[in-house]
């Protein structure tokens, strides 16, 4: 099981996989999983394909991943985070979306963190797509986050903000 668990929510395009990238650099005893990734390394697992593969050709499996999500997901709700959970040593989770989800984690006494950014600076980094789904709107208006990062400026002044926040986390689990 999962010793120590960080996991990131905000909306697309906020920057939460900067955010774990800067952290992952400053906290080298954690590795990144996303939920998404545990489908294909279950994938990858049952076809004798390695996670590389599967990402460099996501359209080929697309379909395969799909089925394999709603498979689990139909067997038992939660079965995503019970497998991001269930594995060894400290992870970052940096794509925490819906409620559920949140509230999981938060059981299994995660670092929650959430990445702030204006839909302005959102829409100047990607196209935004789906904005009223469950999975962007959810966690609108949860306040007990155990820090909130905003990224409005520049990648500067958020490398700045995420490596106080790693050295923050060292002290806290140490």
């Amino acid at each position: 099981m999962a010793e120590k668990i960080i996991i990131i929510s905000g909306k697309q395009y906020s920057g939460k996989d900067t955010v774990a990238k800067i952290l992952l650099e400053n906290l080298t005893d954690y590795k990144r999983i996303g939920l998404g990734d545990a489908i294909k390394i279950e994938y990858g697992e049952t076809h004798g394909l390695t996670f590389d593969e599967i990402e460099k050709n996501k359209a080929q499996y697309r379909q395969g991943l799909i089925d394999l999500g709603n498979k689990r997901r139909s067997e038992d709700k939660d079965y995503w985070i019970k497998k991001v959970i269930s594995l060894e040593g400290n992870i970052i989770v940096p794509d925490v979306r819906v409620k559920r989800e949140l509230e999981f984690f938060k059981e299994a006494n995660a670092f929650a963190i959430r990445v702030e950014a204006s839909r302005e600076t959102r829409s100047k980094r990607g196209t935004l797509v789906g904005e009223t789904d469950i999975t962007e709107v959810d966690l609108d208006n949860i306040k007990d986050w155990d820090a909130i990062i905003e990224n409005n400026t520049t990648y500067e002044k958020l490398q700045a903000e995420s490596i106080k926040l790693a050295e923050k986390i060292k002290r806290i689990y140490n």
